[in-house]
């Protein structure tokens, strides 16, 4: 398996470059969110890459993150997905929208990529809906790290914001944190209490 690739970028269209390793050309196709942010031909680019192989098929999938590769992975999971559909959705949002929208279960927003449809933006919200917050919620700690902002030191509290920037409303949102925390340690973290809501709010229970 190609991990990732680091070289020169010698070529590019609009769906794909081409990596030059020690003399060797990886042509990498890639989501436009990716393309819109490399460097002029000629300079080096580092990928983090996926090589997708079927009998019909070799390709390498290119990505400027960990989290965009993961997302790729997570959609190639869901029957019914295939590398070009979860190009297209990493086309058109980044790896934080595209995961916020399948935990809030955003169809409208997830049909808006071509060639996704609506009984294939359900199939995805359905299973990848808690991985998706999980990766949504991460993201949001890292940004407020980066920005030198503690996450609010009362664990229910702060639970119940991150789940109503999912989409869920207050009283829903409120309902399952709490319950979240009733049946975790009293030490638990910030993120299983989010982890430990979504089961309430996905399963009823």
């Amino acid at each position: 398996m190609i991990a990732h690739l680091r070289g020169t970028l010698v070529e590019r269209d609009t769906s794909a470059v081409v990596v030059d390793v020690n003399g060797v050309g990886y042509r990498v196709l890639v989501p436009e969110t990716v393309l819109a942010t490399l460097p002029s031909e000629g300079e080096p680019v580092h990928l983090l890459t996926i090589l997708y192989v079927r009998e019909d098929e070799m390709s390498l999938y290119g990505f400027l993150t960990a989290e965009q590769r993961r997302l790729f992975e997570m959609l190639l999971s869901v029957n019914g997905v295939g590398p070009k559909a979860a190009l297209s959705l990493l086309s058109v949002m980044d790896a934080e929208q595209l995961a916020m929208a399948i935990a809030a279960e955003d169809i409208k927003r997830l049909t808006g990529a071509p060639g996704v449809g609506t009984k294939i933006a359900q199939r995805i919200t359905m299973e990848l809906k808690e991985k998706a917050a999980e990766i949504a919620w991460q993201r949001k700690v890292e940004r407020l790290a980066a920005k030198g902002k503690p996450l609010p030191s009362d664990k229910l509290e702060d639970a119940v914001e991150a789940l109503v920037a999912l989409g869920y409303s207050r009283t829903d949102a409120r309902r399952a944190a709490e319950t979240a925390v009733r049946s975790l340690p009293a030490d638990a973290e910030t993120a299983a209490v989010v982890r430990s809501a979504l089961q309430v709010l996905t399963t009823g229970r």
